[in-house]
C-alpha cells in the first residue's frame, strides 16, 4: 500500500508520528461508456456555458451561486488562504464510549502506521483504547477539508474512521411509523423462531458478489469467442481530433464575422446616396476593357497622322532635297562599277 497522508496523532503531551493508508477499496469491474457500433470510448469535454469555449484544467475554479443569481468565483489561491489548524495533525478532542458512536455517522476508514521511532507511544494509545472500550474523537484535515473522525482499534492496528457532520445525517421522518400497530404474541413468537433458525456468527468471507461473478464470466466468454472490437489506443489521435473540431468552429465563426462585416459595408454604401456610390464590382472589367479598346484605336490613328503630315506640304511645294534621289542614282551606279573592277 501507498501512504496518502503523513502527520501525527496528538493527545495530551504525547505526539505519535503516523502514516495514513486507505483501508478499503472497491472490487467492481471497471466499465466505460462506449459507442455501441465500434466500441469507441465516449469522452466528455469541459465547455463554458457562456462563451462556448473548451476550458483547460488550469482555468478551472470553484464557484458558489448566490440566491440572487450571482456567482462567487473561488480560485486555488483563495482556498489556500483558508485556515486549517489541523492540517498535519490528528488532534484528539475527547475519548467517548464506543457504543455512543452511531454507525450511521461512520464514513471512510484508514489505517494508521506508526513511524519507527513512535512504536511505543502507538502501542500505548492502542492498549489504552482497548482497555477502556473507548474511541478517540479527533479532527483531521484531509484533501483540504476538515473532518471529524474517531480512532478505534482493529486487531493490532489503530484505524481512523471519518464521521459525517451532524447536519449531514438526515432524520427519518415517516408519519406511518408513529401509528400504533397491534402485534399478537403468536406472530412475535413465530418471527423470533425464524430469527433463531437463521442465527449464525458473522463471517463476511462466506458471502460472494454474485452479480460481479456473473459479469466477469460474461466478459471472459466474449473474449474467448473473439467477440471483441479493436479500438485505437486513446492518445494524441483523440487530442488531435478535438483540435480539428475546435479549428472548424473557429473557421465557422470567422466566416460568419466576415459575412456580417460585408453586409454592414453594403448597407453603408447604400445609405451614402447616388453621388458617393461606387459602381458595382462586376462592372469593373467591362470599364477597363473599354478603356483599353479606346486607347488601342486612338494611338495608331495619331501615329499615322503624324507620319502623313509632311506629304501635303511636299506635294504642294517640292524642295531640292526631295529631288536629290533622282540625280544621285547614276553616281551610285558608277561607284558600283568601279568597285566591281
Amino acid at each position: 500500500m501507498r501512504a496518502i497522508w503523513t502527520g501525527a496523532v496528538a493527545f495530551g503531551l504525547v505526539n505519535v508520528p503516523v502514516k495514513l493508508y486507505a483501508a478499503t477499496g472497491e472490487h467492481s469491474v471497471p466499465l466505460h461508456q462506449v459507442h455501441r457500433d465500434d466500441g469507441g470510448r465516449i469522452r466528455y469535454r469541459k465547455v463554458c456555458s457562456v462563451c462556448g469555449e473548451d476550458v483547460p484544467t488550469d482555468d478551472l475554479a470553484k464557484g458558489y451561486e448566490t440566491d440572487d443569481g450571482h456567482m462567487v468565483v473561488l480560485t486555488d489561491e483563495d482556498l489556500a488562504e483558508l485556515p486549517l489548524a489541523t492540517e498535519r495533525e490528528i488532534a484528539v478532542l475527547e475519548f467517548v464510549p464506543s457504543d455512543q458512536v452511531d454507525p450511521i455517522m461512520l464514513a471512510k476508514t484508514y489505517y494508521l502506521e506508526p513511524e519507527k521511532t513512535a512504536a511505543k507511544p502507538y502501542a500505548l494509545l492502542r492498549e489504552a483504547l482497548s482497555a477502556t472500550d473507548r474511541m478517540a474523537v479527533v479532527k483531521v484535515a484531509l484533501r483540504q477539508r476538515e473532518s471529524m473522525a474517531v480512532l478505534r482499534v482493529r486487531g493490532d492496528v489503530i484505524c481512523l474512521q471519518t464521521l459525517l457532520w451532524p447536519d449531514e445525517v438526515r432524520e427519518a421522518d415517516f408519519p406511518i411509523l408513529a401509528a400504533e400497530v397491534a402485534v399478537r404474541p403468536q406472530e412475535l413468537q413465530m418471527a423470533s423462531s425464524l430469527v433463531e433458525s437463521l442465527a449464525a456468527d458473522f463471517d463476511p468471507s462466506a458471502f460472494e458478489d454474485s452479480y460481479q461473478a456473473a459479469l466477469e464470466s460474461m466478459i471472459e466468454a466474449k473474449v474467448t469467442t473473439g467477440r471483441t472490437v479493436a479500438v485505437p489506443v486513446a492518445g494524441e489521435q483523440d487530442e488531435g481530433g478535438g483540435e480539428v473540431v475546435d479549428l472548424l468552429s473557429a473557421l465557422q465563426r470567422s466566416v460568419e464575422k466576415a459575412r456580417d462585416a460585408r453586409a454592414g459595408g453594403r448597407a453603408d454604401r447604400a445609405g451614402g446616396g447616388a453621388a458617393t456610390a461606387k459602381p458595382p464590382l462586376r462592372k469593373v472589367p467591362a470599364t477597363k476593357a473599354s478603356a483599353r479598346t479606346a486607347s488601342a484605336t486612338e494611338a495608331p490613328a495619331a501615329k499615322a497622322t503624324a507620319r502623313k503630315a509632311p506629304t501635303p506640304k511636299a506635294a504642294a511645294d517640292p524642295t531640292p532635297a526631295e529631288e536629290a534621289p533622282a540625280t544621285s542614282t547614276p553616281a551610285k551606279k558608277t561607284a558600283t562599277r568601279r568597285r566591281a573592277s
